[in-house]
């Protein structure tokens, strides 16, 4: 449990979600803190100063490091935070917010400023791809491109993230077919796969509505690996529109159960993969693997496994 008093490091990334559309957002998030009883001073920073400024704090010993923002944030700041003693606060200010949304986390800033003054602490999960942490869920094949995409609508024609994705997905499934993939799970090496997209979530996820797409636990300690199955074109645009849709059927997707580390080799030179919302083009083979217990973050004393 954080102890009461404790000065914080706030870190808000001002390019992005409620930041981005409200200039008064750094008072705002002082004065709901100061109110849960958290003090500190808002730095505004953009995503990549959130990565380097929470790496500096860690080394400094920060006990306490705020993140604010939409899961990239939330994702560079754990990076840095994962495997030390400095606990994270979560305040979701993007579009989406998976992360808060599973570890039970209000969406509004005076509940969360509240669950950050409160102190209950929990040990989670965090995923890690080639020594890059991630908090949600990595991707190959469709994914990465409707990402790209989805982006260079957003910055050349101001389009919403959520439309500008919707377009991003029409235009890759009328161009995108499989890709070859080799699986080597818990240091076994298996057969290769051709499919349109490999899926890797730090724990497990979900298919079935009402609660598709989001996790019951942060903290079992095993990776999601699921693998879209092969169809023809119809097939594949109808597969990966529910999987976009969160509205997934049984025989889409190949599950693989117990997972704790994946290594995916590719005869390509590069793939290009998503991380937390995030793209990168990395050359394979790409090692999966999961960090049990590895990030200290405060969250709902409602939650299990709470650290109290």
């Amino acid at each position: 449990m954080v102890k009461p008093g404790v000065k914080a490091v706030i870190l808000i990334n001002h390019g992005g979600g409620t930041a981005k559309r409200d200039p008064e957002i750094g008072p705002k998030v002082e004065a709901a803190l100061r109110a849960a009883g958290v003090d500190g001073e808002v730095e505004l920073l953009d995503g990549p100063g959130v990565a380097a400024r929470a790496k500096e704090a860690v080394e400094a010993g920060a006990p306490l490091i705020i993140a604010g923002g939409g899961d990239g944030t939330i994702s560079a700041a754990a990076g840095a935070i994962a495997g030390s003693e400095t606990v994270l606060g979560v305040l979701p200010l993007g579009t989406l917010n998976h992360f808060a949304r599973d570890l039970g986390v209000p969406f509004d800033l005076a509940g969360a400023a509240a669950v950050i003054g409160a102190g209950h602490e929990r040990r989670v999960d965090a995923a890690d791809l080639n020594g890059r942490v991630f908090i949600n869920n990595s991707a190959l094949g469709l994914y990465p491109l409707m990402v790209v995409d989805r982006d260079t609508q957003e910055k050349r024609l101001g389009r919403s993230k959520k439309f500008a994705l919707v377009v991003a997905g029409i235009r890759t499934l009328a161009r995108f077919k499989h890709q070859r993939l080799t699986l080597t799970v818990n240091e076994t090496r298996g057969g290769s796969v051709e499919t349109p997209l490999l899926f890797v979530g730090n724990n497990d996820y979900s298919l079935e509505m009402p609660a598709a797409g989001s996790r019951r636990a942060l903290d079992e300690g095993r990776l999601c690996v699921m693998v879209l199955r092969k169809k023809g074109r119809l097939g594949r645009l109808a597969a990966s529109l529910r999987a976009l849709t969160g509205r997934m059927r049984g025989d889409d997707m190949v599950r693989l159960d117990n997972v704790q580390r994946l290594r995916v080799s590719s005869h390509r030179s590069v793939l290009a993969v998503a991380i937390d919302g995030e793209t990168e083009h990395l050359k394979p083979p790409l090692d999966y693997r999961i960090r049990a217990g590895a990030l200290r973050v405060l969250a709902p004393s409602s939650m299990s496994n709470s650290a109290g």
